[in-house]
C-alpha cells in the first residue's frame, strides 16, 4: 500500500503537467523562452479591454499601458545597448520623450509592443553574443544585455499578469477550459 501511494505521489504531479498548457519552446534556449514571454506579454495586453489600459493599481505607480510601452522601449533600448543599429520594418522612425505617459491607446500600445518584440526577434540572431559593449556604467557582452531583454519582458509580464487579474482579466493562456 505505501508503494502505492508513494508511486502516486510521484506520477500523479507528472499526469497533470503532461495535461497542463505548458508552452512548448520553454527549456529551449533564449530564443524558446523570448518566444513564450512575447506570446504571452502580447495576448496579455490584445485580451486587455482598452478601458483597462489606464487601470493603475495605486497613485504614482504605472498604468498598464505605461507597464507595456515600458516593455517596448526597453527592448529597443536594450537592443541599442547590445549593439543593435536602429533600423528595418519594426523600429520606430524616433521614440518620443515621456513615450510611456504620452502613447496610452490600446491600438497604439499593442502596436508599439508587437514592433518591439519584433525587432528583438528579428535582431537577436544578428548579435555578436562575445562582443563586449558599455553597459549601465560598466563592461559586459552583448550576450549579457540580451539576457536583460529576457529578464525585463518576464519581469513586467509578471506585472502586467498581477495588473490583469486585479482589473478582471484572465490571462488568454491560464482561462478555465483552455
Amino acid at each position: 500500500m505505501r508503494l502505492a501511494s508513494s508511486l502516486l505521489v510521484l506520477v500523479f504531479p507528472l499526469g497533470l503537467l503532461a495535461q497542463s498548457t505548458v508552452p512548448a519552446k520553454l527549456g529551449t534556449g533564449w530564443a524558446g523562452e523570448f518566444e513564450v514571454a512575447a506570446s504571452q506579454l502580447l495576448a496579455l495586453a490584445q485580451a486587455t479591454p482598452p478601458e483597462n489600459f489606464s487601470f493603475r493599481p495605486a497613485p504614482g505607480i504605472r498604468s498598464s499601458s505605461e507597464v507595456y510601452m515600458h516593455v517596448a522601449v526597453g527592448n529597443y533600448w536594450l537592443l541599442a545597448q547590445a549593439g543593435v543599429k536602429p533600423g528595418g520594418p519594426h523600429w520606430p522612425d524616433k521614440i518620443p520623450p515621456d513615450a510611456e505617459k504620452k502613447i496610452t491607446a490600446k491600438s497604439d500600445v499593442v502596436r508599439w509592443l508587437r514592433d518591439s518584440l519584433a525587432a528583438v526577434r528579428a535582431s537577436h540572431a544578428s548579435v555578436d553574443g562575445s562582443k563586449k559593449v558599455k553597459f549601465l556604467g560598466s563592461d559586459v557582452t552583448a550576450s549579457d544585455v540580451l539576457l536583460r531583454i529576457l529578464v525585463h519582458n518576464h519581469e513586467h509580464m509578471g506585472q502586467a499578469i498581477a495588473y490583469a487579474r486585479m482589473s478582471g482579466v484572465t490571462p488568454p493562456w491560464s482561462a478555465v477550459g483552455k
